[in-house]
């Protein structure tokens, strides 16, 4: 079965960095392309970041450009988001997600992971 499992949430201070990451198993890791969503209270669901593992193209919102940036190591069959110069607005339950088709453009519509909590002070 296909299995999307995080880590790497937490409690951060504004300014400060985590690593969010994102375990995939079930399925041939590089015909996929999988990325991140984030979601906060009384907020609509909005695309974070997306890789497609065939070529490694990635895909930023403008909202976390320059700031985050996405990678995979293939071996693993893991994703990361590395978030840095985070803000309180970078608050959210950041769910990772996966579509089989390979590309970035239909992401959301294929398997999701439960979600990790990412919440930043000030």
């Amino acid at each position: 079965e296909v299995q999307l499992v995080e880590s790497g949430g937490g409690l951060v201070q504004a300014g400060g960095s985590l690593r969010l990451s994102c375990a995939a198993s079930g399925f041939t890791f590089d015909d996929f392309a999988i990325g991140w969503f984030r979601q906060a209270p009384g907020k609509e669901r909005e695309g974070v970041s997306c890789i497609s593992i065939s070529d490694g193209s990635t895909h930023y919102a403008d909202s976390v450009k320059g700031r985050f940036t996405i990678s995979s190591d293939n071996a693993k069959n893991t994703v990361y988001l590395q978030m840095n110069s985070l803000t309180p607005e970078d608050t959210a339950v950041y769910y990772c997600a996966a579509t089989q088709g390979g590309i970035c453009e239909t992401l959301g519509n294929d398997y999701w992971g439960q979600g990790t909590q990412v919440t930043v002070s000030s």
